[in-house]
C-alpha cells in the first residue's frame, strides 16, 4: 500500500468492508479523516482500569488480566458456554462465548491484554458477552523486554460497538504503515518559534508513541495546526469577500429623513457602529459585518439605517428572523419607526411560510418587483420561487439560529450584497474569533437612556418550597398596579412530552436535574386560573406550535395592553417589545442556558417602568444547574455572562451544531483554555496572508485548508 496521502481514499486504504464500517461509525472518507481521530487517552501494560466503575449499556476498553477460564455445556440446548473472569486486582467481570471453546487455549491465567465490548448484567453481575480483545505479545517476549513494554502507552480511541478502540489501532498502524510524506500546513519559522514538530512525527506520535512524554508535544503541535489553518481559512474567506465587487450605496435624503423624525438621540454606540456600516456600504466589496448588542442596545435601529442607505439607491434589503412572532414583530417595529411618510415609500412587506396563499403571493411579487425596498421573513425567504429585483443588503438576526448555508443561500439572491449580521448574545472574543473570523465584529454596549432596569432574583424552591407561592402573589401585586408579566416554561405539555419545536431546546440534563419538565404552558395556565388571586386577571397562553395568525393576535393583544400574563415557551425569547411588561417568572429555570435565560430576562424592563425577574429552580445549591441560574441573578452584563456560559457549558453547546464545518468541528482545540494560542494562529496567519495573499509559498497549508473546510462548506462560503 505504497504512498498513501491524507486525500487518499479509505476504501483503497483499508478495504470497502472497513471502508463502511469507519464511514457508518464515524464519517470517514479520507485517510486524512482517519489520521485525525486522535486518542482520547492512553493506557499503559501496567495499568488497571477500575472495573468496579463500568458503566452498564456502554461500550468500553479495559486493560485487564485473565483469572481463570472454564467451559460448560449448555443445559437447554446444544453447545458450550466458555466463561472468562478477568481482573484489575479490584474488581472481577466475567467475559462469555457462546461455542468458541477454541478460545480457551488463548484465554489461559496470567494473561493480559486490550478487552472491548458493550457492558451488560446477567444475575446481577456485569459481564461482556462476546468481547474483541487483544492480548499482549507472549510472556517469553515480554519478559525479555518487561520494563520497555509496561511503560508503552496504549492508545484509546473514541470508539463504538461495530468499531473497537483495539480494532481501531490496528487500522490505524496498517494506514500509517502506507502513509507518504505529509505536507506541513505550518510554516518552519512558527514550529522553530513554539517548538512544535513537523506534521508527519506529530501525527506519529499521538498514534504510536514510545514515551509517555512525546504525547503532549504532538498534541500541541496539532491544536496549532486546528488553530492556524482554521485562521486561514477564515481569513481567506474574508479576502475572497473582497475580491467580489459590490454596488456602493451611498447615503442620501431618505436618511436625512429618518435621521430628522426620530424622537430621541441616538447613543455613542449607535452612532459609531452606524458610522462603520455607512462607510461598509460605500466601499467597493460586500460588507460582512457581525453587530453584537445586549437586548434593546438598538442593533435593529442601526440596521433600518442601512437599509434606507441601500433603498436610497433603489436597493432592497432582506431581514431573515428566527421565528414567526419575530418576524412580525420586526415589520411592525420597522413601519412604526419609519413613520407615516417613509413607510409607504419603502414598503415593508413580511413574507413567511405560513401567510395565506393569497397574501404571500402579494408579498412574492412585491420582492420580485422591487416594490417592497424592505422584506423580512423567516426561512420563506430562502425559498427559490423568492426573487428580488435588486437585493443589496441581507441582514439575518440571531445569527446563532443560522447556518453557514442558510446564510449564504439568501446572500446568493443578489449580486454580491452587503451582509450585516445581529446577535444579542454576546460572544466570547473566543468565540468571536473561531466562528464569525471571516466578520467585521461591532459592539453596541451602552444602552439608551430611560431603561428603568432589571432586578433579578433566585426562588429556590430545594431549600424554600414556600417561595412558589410567594412568585404567584408578586405577580398578581404588580398586575394590580396595572402592569403586565411572562410566565415562562421549558415544554408546551409537560406530561405529553411536548416540547416547542419553532423555540430554542432547553439544554440537556445534568446528573443531579430531575429528568422530567414539571411545568408545561398547559400545566402553568391551569394552575393560574384556578388561583385565587388571578381571578380577574387575563391570562393567555403562547407557544411555536400555535398557527402563525393565532401567535400574532395574542402578541398583538399583549402589545395593547389586553392580555395581563403571558404563559409561554421561549418563542418570547427575542424581538418582543412590550414596555409595559415588569415582571417575568422563568419556570424550572436550571433547564436553560445562561445566555439564554439573559436574553429572556431582556423582555422586561424595557421602558420606565422597572423589571422584575424571578429564576425558579428546585436545582439544590451547588449543583452545575444551579450555578447557571446564579450566574444570571448576579449580573446583567451579557458580555460577562457569555464568558461564564463558556466555561460552564463548553464550547460544543455554545458553538452549536448550526455553525457547520470549519467552525465549530474542533478537535484537540478548547476554545476557553487555547484563547492565547488562537489569538497568536490569528496574527500569524494575517502575516502569511499579507506577505503571500495567494499562498503560492504555502502548498501544505492550502491543502490543509482543502480538506478542513471540505467541499460541502466550501460550496456555502463560495456563495458569498
Amino acid at each position: 500500500m505504497p504512498g498513501l496521502s491524507l486525500d487518499s481514499r479509505l476504501d483503497g486504504a483499508v478495504g470497502g468492508k472497513t471502508a463502511k464500517a469507519l464511514e457508518r461509525a464515524f464519517g470517514m472518507r479520507t485517510v486524512g479523516d482517519l489520521v485525525a481521530h486522535y486518542p482520547r487517552r492512553y493506557a499503559r501494560r501496567g495499568e488497571l482500569t477500575p472495573i468496579s466503575s463500568l458503566p452498564v449499556g456502554e461500550a468500553v476498553t479495559i486493560v485487564a488480566e485473565v483469572r481463570r477460564a472454564n467451559e460448560r455445556r449448555m443445559q437447554y440446548r446444544k453447545g458450550s458456554i466458555l466463561e472468562v473472569v478477568i481482573s484489575d486486582g479490584h474488581g472481577d467481570l466475567s467475559l462469555t462465548f457462546f461455542n468458541q471453546s477454541w478460545r480457551i487455549k488463548d484465554l489461559h491465567p496470567g494473561r493480559r491484554g486490550i478487552f472491548a465490548g458493550k457492558v451488560g448484567e446477567y444475575r446481577g453481575a456485569k459481564q461482556l458477552a462476546h468481547p474483541d480483545y487483544e492480548l499482549f505479545e507472549d510472556e517469553d517476549t515480554a519478559r525479555m523486554n518487561a520494563q520497555a513494554y509496561a511503560h508503552l502507552p496504549i492508545p484509546i480511541y473514541p470508539a463504538t460497538s461495530a468499531v473497537a478502540s483495539w480494532q481501531f489501532k490496528k487500522i490505524i498502524d496498517l494506514v500509517l504503515d502506507g502513509l507518504g510524506p505529509i505536507p506541513d500546513p505550518l510554516p518552519g519559522g512558527l514550529r522553530d518559534r513554539h517548538g512544535l514538530l513537523d506534521a508527519r512525527t506529530a501525527i506519529e506520535r499521538i498514534h504510536r508513541p514510545d514515551f509517555e512524554d512525546q504525547i503532549e508535544q504532538a498534541r500541541e503541535t496539532l491544536r496549532w495546526h486546528e488553530a492556524f489553518v482554521l485562521q486561514a481559512a477564515l481569513l481567506q474567506q474574508r479576502q475572497f469577500v473582497r475580491s467580489l465587487s459590490a454596488t456602493r450605496r451611498a447615503p442620501g435624503r431618505l436618511l436625512e429623513r429618518f435621521d430628522e423624525a426620530l424622537p430621541f438621540p441616538r447613543t455613542p454606540d449607535q452612532i459609531g457602529v452606524g458610522a462603520q456600516i455607512e462607510s461598509d456600504l460605500e466601499g467597493d466589496w460586500p460588507m460582512n459585518r457581525l453587530v453584537q448588542g445586549e437586548v434593546g442596545s438598538g442593533k435593529t435601529l442601526v440596521a433600518l439605517r442601512a437599509m434606507l442607505q441601500v433603498a436610497e439607491s433603489g436597493g432592497q434589503s432582506a431581514l431573515i428572523a428566527p421565528t414567526e412572532v419575530l418576524a412580525a414583530q420586526h415589520v411592525r417595529s420597522i413601519a412604526r419607526m419609519l413613520g407615516p411618510q417613509l413607510a409607504p415609500e419603502l414598503m415593508p412587506t413580511l413574507l413567511t411560510g405560513q401567510l395565506p396563499a393569497a397574501e404571500r403571493r402579494k408579498a412574492a411579487l412585491r420582492a420580485a418587483s422591487g416594490q417592497a425596498r424592505i422584506v423580512v421573513g423567516t426561512h420563506a425567504l430562502l425559498s427559490e420561487s423568492t426573487t428580488f429585483a435588486d437585493l443589496g443588503l441581507v441582514v439575518v438576526d440571531e445569527q446563532h439560529r443560522f447556518g453557514v448555508e442558510q446564510r449564504e443561500s439568501l446572500r446568493a439572491k443578489g449580486s454580491s450584497p452587503h451582509a450585516l449580521v445581529l446577535t444579542a448574545t454576546p460572544i466570547p472574543r473566543t468565540v468571536a474569533m473561531t466562528v464569525f473570523g471571516d466578520l467585521d465584529v461591532s459592539t453596541i454596549r451602552t444602552m439608551p437612556a430611560g431603561r428603568a432596569g432589571i432586578e433579578t432574583f433566585v426562588a429556590p424552591l430545594a431549600e424554600k418550597p414556600g417561595w412558589f407561592a410567594r412568585v404567584w402573589d408578586r405577580i398578581a401585586e404588580e398586575v394590580a398596579q396595572g402592569r403586565q408579566a411572562f410566565v415562562v416554561c421549558a415544554a408546551i405539555d409537560a406530561e405529553a412530552g411536548a416540547k416547542d419545536d419553532t423555540a430554542d431546546e432547553p439544554i440537556g440534563q445534568d446528573d443531579d436535574e430531575p429528568a422530567r419538565t414539571r411545568w408545561g404552558v398547559v400545566q402553568a395556565a391551569e394552575l393560574l386560573s384556578r388561583h385565587p388571586a388571578f381571578g380577574d386577571i387575563r391570562i393567555q397562553i403562547l407557544h411555536g406550535r400555535m398557527p402563525a395568525e393565532e401567535k400574532d393576535a395574542v402578541m398583538q393583544a399583549f402589545a395593547r395592553g389586553d392580555v395581563d400574563v403571558l404563559v409561554a415557551t421561549t418563542v418570547v425569547e427575542v424581538g418582543v417589545d412590550v414596555p409595559n411588561a415588569s415582571t417575568m417568572a422563568i419556570l424550572e429555570a436550571d433547564r436553560f442556558g445562561v445566555s439564554q435565560l439573559h436574553q429572556l430576562r431582556g423582555r422586561v424592563g424595557r421602558g420606565g417602568v422597572p423589571g422584575l425577574c424571578l429564576l425558579v429552580t428546585e436545582a439544590p445549591a451547588g449543583s452545575s444547574a444551579r450555578a447557571r441560574v446564579d450566574a444570571v441573578a448576579s449580573t446583567l452584563d451579557g458580555f460577562a455572562l457569555a464568558e461564564v456560559d463558556l466555561e460552564l457549558r463548553g464550547e460544543g453547546d455554545v458553538l452549536g451544531d448550526a455553525q457547520s464545518g470549519a467552525r465549530s468541528s474542533l478537535r484537540l482545540l478548547r476554545v476557553v483554555k487555547d484563547a492565547d494560542l488562537i489569538a497568536e494562529a490569528r496574527i500569524a496567519a494575517e502575516r502569511i496572508f499579507d506577505e503571500d495573499p495567494a499562498l503560492l509559498q504555502h502548498g501544505g497549508l492550502t491543502a490543509a485548508i482543502e480538506r478542513r473546510v471540505g467541499q460541502q462548506e466550501r460550496a456555502a462560503l463560495a456563495k458569498s
